[in-house]
């Protein structure tokens, strides 16, 4: 994977003072379901994400959300920007779990081509898990899949997904942005 340029240190703290303003007036406003509100606690995954990357808090499993209130709240006074190495793999992971993610929705839409040297889905994702185990950048797989809330990802319910999609998205967003994708914030390119 090419190696980028890392956003400075100033950089992403800006970011996160801008994404902790947007969180706070969103955790305000609940319970609204305006879709602005809604996005706004939902950037606070991406908020989360640039916190790890500087070292203020730790990244939780792609099944588990951040929790807003936390990430909210924490102190950007001893931030200290992560090895670029280490940032790459998290990318890396979070494409991985965006990509399944996808999976899901092209399975259940139907007429998709596979790549030739695999007949199913099935083989495809088991061949991928596997090989983001053996990368570090994915958990152990289960029965041929990646394993979230306990199960098998196929396996799981419209709402586990539908979050953990939202999870990937944001983590790749931020992840994509810090090592250099995008002119801005707003056109960060979250290619699987």
């Amino acid at each position: 994977m090419p190696r980028r340029k890392l956003r400075s240190q100033g950089e992403v703290v800006e970011r996160c003072q801008a994404l902790g303003d947007e969180l706070r007036a969103a955790l305000q406003r609940l319970p609204d379901d305006d879709p602005a509100v809604v996005d706004a606690v939902w950037r606070g995954e991406a908020l989360g994400t640039l916190l790890w990357a500087l070292q203020l808090i730790e990244l939780p499993p792609y099944d588990e959300p951040f929790a807003p209130e936390e990430v909210a709240g924490v102190e950007l006074g001893e931030a200290r920007l992560r090895d670029g190495e280490e940032i790459e793999l998290e990318r890396e992971s979070a494409r991985l779990w965006h990509w399944r993610a996808r999976t899901t929705e092209l399975q259940a839409a139907g007429n998709v081509e596979l790549p030739e040297r695999y007949a199913t889905f099935d083989q495809l994702i088991a061949a991928t898990a596997m090989r983001g185990f053996e990368q570090g950048v994915l958990p152990a797989p289960m029965r041929g899949d990646f394993r979230a809330y306990g199960k098998v990802y196929r396996q799981l319910t419209p709402e586990q997904h539908t979050e953990a999609h939202s999870i990937a998205v944001e983590r790749q967003h931020a992840l994509n942005w810090l090592c250099g994708e995008g002119r801005s914030w707003d056109d960060v390119p979250l290619d699987t």
